[in-house]
């Protein structure tokens, strides 16, 4: 009979990692990135075996920060893993898909993220299996050894008008073809028109994609007010138009444009994937993070191409090579996005916490990392070296 996977101890770190661009929308600003690094050591006879999760909070979206995410864990999440064990692979994911998405009546939405992932990939180091194979517990068929196909984006950044068509420009000289552009703030029109000179004959046959996203930024009149601008520069898909709490004019706005509309802020459950879907949404930004782990990721994924609609794989700014390894986990199970967001690496980061860095390549092609859990190798003394908090505890 195999031995019994338990857990000895829990670890919370919370990092510090400069970026080397400062990025800015109309919900927040930053140039340093605050992810949570969860370390769950496995007891004996696994205790060479560490599993490793990341993830990113923010208050405008599931109410959560960087502190509480640790004190959630240490607090409340750390009582189910003291009570862990699994005899397989397929036992540990599904103890890992029963962990709480809330505590005391809140969400715990990020917080449970961290710990899913790690519990995910210390499972799969234990048992030789990519993180990749827990996809079979949201309902999707067991990946194959073929990569995934999608493309990674690029971003449309910089104030001055100059700099941002140089950026675009070198962008799409690395053969990068889709592009995400942060409207609803100052001077976003002249910027949108800039980035429309740069890509305007390649939208037009198909090479390119430019996407907008006002981060909840808009009223239904000034999104209204918006659109013949946004249709004119070739927009293909717009995020987060509206205000969180003014889903319900969705519809009102679907109706005024072809653009398709992309609900980030709002998505963050299964049933707001529903409600979206069912107020006439034409993607859904589908992030690890916010939706709590890989897991109820995927089954959301899954429910969106049950009813048609698209999928883009979503990112926070400032996610590590380790929530990167996870998205790749996310998209060899479930390759058919429309868009992929994140994988910058050190491209964005000037620091990060594993051996080989997990970023894409020319044509934002990516290759996954390969091996049990993620996949990836940390450096621990990089976790350290980044943390300014953390936490240690004995299960």
């Amino acid at each position: 009979m195999p031995d019994t996977l338990r857990i000895r101890r829990l670890r919370v770190f919370r990092l510090r990692v400069p970026l080397r661009l400062k990025f800015e929308h109309a919900a927040a600003a930053r140039d340093v990135a605050d992810p949570v690094i969860v370390a769950l050591d496995a007891a004996r006879p696994y205790d060479q075996v560490s599993g490793w999760g990341e993830t990113l909070a923010r208050p405008y979206v599931t109410g959560e920060t960087a502190e509480s995410v640790e004190q959630t864990i240490v607090a409340d999440l750390a009582a189910a893993l003291r009570d862990f064990s699994a005899s397989s692979f397929d036992e540990a994911i599904s103890r890992a898909a029963a962990l709480p998405f809330e505590c005391a009546g809140r969400g715990i939405l990020a917080a449970r993220a961290a710990v899913e992932l790690a519990l995910i990939d210390l499972a799969g180091r234990v048992y030789g299996r990519p993180a990749s194979d827990a996809a079979e517990f949201a309902g999707l068929a067991r990946p194959t050894d073929q990569p995934s196909k999608p493309r990674y984006s690029g971003i449309v950044i910089g104030r001055g008008t100059s700099k941002l068509k140089w950026l675009l420009r070198l962008q799409r000289a690395y053969g990068l073809r889709d592009f995400k552009i942060k409207v609803a703030v100052p001077d976003w029109e002249r910027r949108l028109m800039a980035a429309a000179v740069v890509l305007g004959n390649s939208i037009s046959r198909g090479e390119t994609t430019l996407r907008a996203d006002a981060n909840g930024g808009w009223s239904l009149d000034e999104a209204i007010a918006a659109l013949p601008l946004l249709e004119r520069c070739g927009v293909c898909a717009l995020e987060q138009p509206l205000a969180l709490g003014d889903d319900r004019l969705l519809p009102d706005l679907a109706r005024k444009t072809r653009i398709p509309l992309m609900p980030d802020e709002s998505l963050l459950t299964q049933a707001d994937a529903q409600r979206l879907i069912d107020a006439g949404v034409g993607i859904l930004n589908v992030r690890i993070a916010k939706t709590g782990g890989l897991i109820p990721a995927w089954r959301m994924a899954s429910l969106a191409a049950s009813r048609g609609v698209g999928v883009q794989l979503g990112c926070l700014v400032g996610e590590t090579s380790l929530l990167s390894a996870a998205g790749m986990a996310f998209l060899r199970a479930f390759p058919n996005v429309r868009f992929a967001e994140g994988a910058f690496g050190r491209w964005l980061l000037r620091d990060d916490i594993v051996r080989k860095p997990v970023q894409f390549g020319f044509g934002g092609r990516a290759k996954p990392p390969i091996g049990p859990g993620l996949g990836v190798e940390i450096d621990e003394s990089a976790v350290k070296r980044l943390a300014i908090a953390s936490n240690d505890i004995s299960i």
